[in-house]
């Protein structure tokens, strides 16, 4: 779901990538079944980050993509730990956001994911955007 979503934000725009991450945990879930339950609002809260901050970085500000993948992966993470915290004052989840920060959970268990992102998407974006000036 985090390459569609930053892919939204970078070639679309912010208010496309926020969308689209507020959309894509829900969607899946009824879908598939993934992410469990216990996650949708989680992620619903994580994956708008990395779509707002993935377009407004790259498209409004201009930045490096690499640097703007990175600003939106770190604070999609940050939200993410917080989303855990709130929730989990209101129900048992399987690690509260002390542990996925202190025990570097928010870094280990991303870190494929984190790893493919950095490689693909942005070829996938220079691509798409190659594309769209040669027609």
């Amino acid at each position: 779901m985090h390459i569609p979503v930053l892919l939204a934000g970078f070639l679309a725009g912010p208010v496309c990538g926020l969308t689209v991450g507020i959309l894509a945990p829900l969607l899946s879930h009824l879908l598939t079944g993934m992410p469990p339950t216990y996650a949708v609002p989680l992620m619903a809260a994580e994956l708008p980050v990395y779509g707002l901050v993935a377009g407004l970085t790259y498209n409004r500000l201009k930045l490096n993509i690499y640097l703007s993948l990175i600003i939106a992966m770190v604070l999609g993470r940050v939200m993410f730990g917080l989303s855990l915290f709130v929730l989990g004052l209101f129900i048992k989840l399987p690690y509260s956001a002390a542990e996925f920060f202190a025990g570097g959970v928010a870094l280990i268990t991303g870190l494929p994911g984190i790893i493919v992102q950095i490689a693909l998407v942005p070829i996938i974006v220079a691509a798409v955007r190659r594309k769209r000036t040669n027609g």
